[in-house]
């Protein structure tokens, strides 16, 4: 792959939205407003972050935001530890049935307001109302990761009963997925390896390993991987030369845009392969280049979409992923 960004946050904003500038919606926000939910107790698209041990760079909410599309298709960011989402339980005093009671006149009220505003808004903020009423219920059960077998957890590794670590929403995904929700995404902060590289990038690697590899020996056992795309990549490469002075255990690579590699398994894609090439020294791509744009087309083809299909129209301009680019890889289909 290759991308014109050359710093973290504009090149993460753009694998993320298809734009450097923030404020388009996300890809998971595209794919929750094209297909919509397949579970009505849990959001279309939910987002997971974990720290790796390495340098982190920078991870704000604008990733998982929907833009200028309803907020109802933001990603929602489930937090690790005994409350995932804050104020998800009722308040006390207030028991399952009052909270009911009281969502009905709050419902009735921006019913009133709608008929006199008529803003599009005002719905989406009555369903986000409903829905974490079903979350209630449904996101307690999810996130309880203490009922997986003994097999399973071995599978992942220990790390997966720690909530919050790489291992633990790899695991927490494979359930997600399992409830129908849509998109899932996993932030693992630490690649900000500009210097004491081979140390840091082993500790990062001991991070993500078994547990990448479980999420997918997961699905695929649970037959599920080939209705699932995994896909697990960066916002751009490293240089094939060392930055700084040389030093045999603490060197250090700089950002590089012109190539990169993601990997991607099931929904679709062809297995046993490698796609691209570049020159000897990691520098340049020689042959099959795949740019951001077109990685966004292909996701959403696997998806079942048509990237140029799929618009948004907002302030007069028709607006999709690809922006006015991208294009199906064929090379990468089964």
């Amino acid at each position: 792959m290759f991308t014109e960004a050359i710093n973290h946050d504009p090149a993460i904003t753009f694998f993320q939205t298809g734009h450097q500038q923030s404020g388009r919606p996300s890809m998971g926000s595209w794919l929750s407003y094209g297909l919509g939910s397949e579970n009505q107790n849990l959001p279309s698209f939910v987002v997971l972050t974990s720290r790796g041990k390495g340098n982190s760079q920078g991870l704000y909410a604008k990733l998982w935001s929907s833009g200028f599309l309803d907020s109802k298709h933001q990603g929602v960011l489930l937090r690790s530890g005994k409350d995932p989402v804050l104020y998800l339980k009722d308040s006390d005093g207030l028991d399952r049935e009052h909270r009911r009671e009281w969502l009905d006149h709050l419902n009735a009220l921006n019913e009133m307001n709608y008929e006199q505003s008529g803003d599009e808004e005002i719905q989406s903020r009555v369903a986000q109302y409903e829905m974490a009423y079903r979350m209630q219920m449904s996101v307690p059960e999810v996130v309880d990761l203490g009922s997986e077998p003994e097999h399973i957890v071995k599978m992942y590794g220990p790390e997966c009963m720690n909530p919050g670590t790489f291992a633990a929403n790899c695991l927490l995904a494979r359930r997600l997925a399992e409830r129908g929700v849509r998109f899932i995404q996993l932030y693992h902060q630490g690649w900000d390896q500009h210097g004491n590289l081979p140390n840091e990038m082993s500790l990062q690697a001991k991070d993500v390993d078994q547990a990448s590899a479980a999420l997918i020996l997961d699905l695929k056992q649970r037959g599920m991987l080939d209705d699932t795309l995994v896909i697990w990549g960066g916002e751009f490469g490293r240089t094939s030369y060392c930055q700084g002075p040389f030093q045999p255990d603490n060197y250090g690579r700089d950002h590089h845009p012109r190539c990169f590699s993601i990997w991607m398994a099931g929904g679709g894609v062809k297995t046993g392969q490698v796609y691209g090439e570049t020159d000897d020294f990691g520098y340049n791509i020689t042959r099959d280049p795949v740019h951001i744009h077109d990685f966004h087309a292909t996701l959403l083809h696997l998806m079942g979409l048509d990237h140029e299909q799929l618009i948004y129209k907002y302030q007069g301009r028709r607006f999709r992923l690809t922006d006015v680019a991208g294009q199906v890889v064929p090379g990468l289909i089964i």
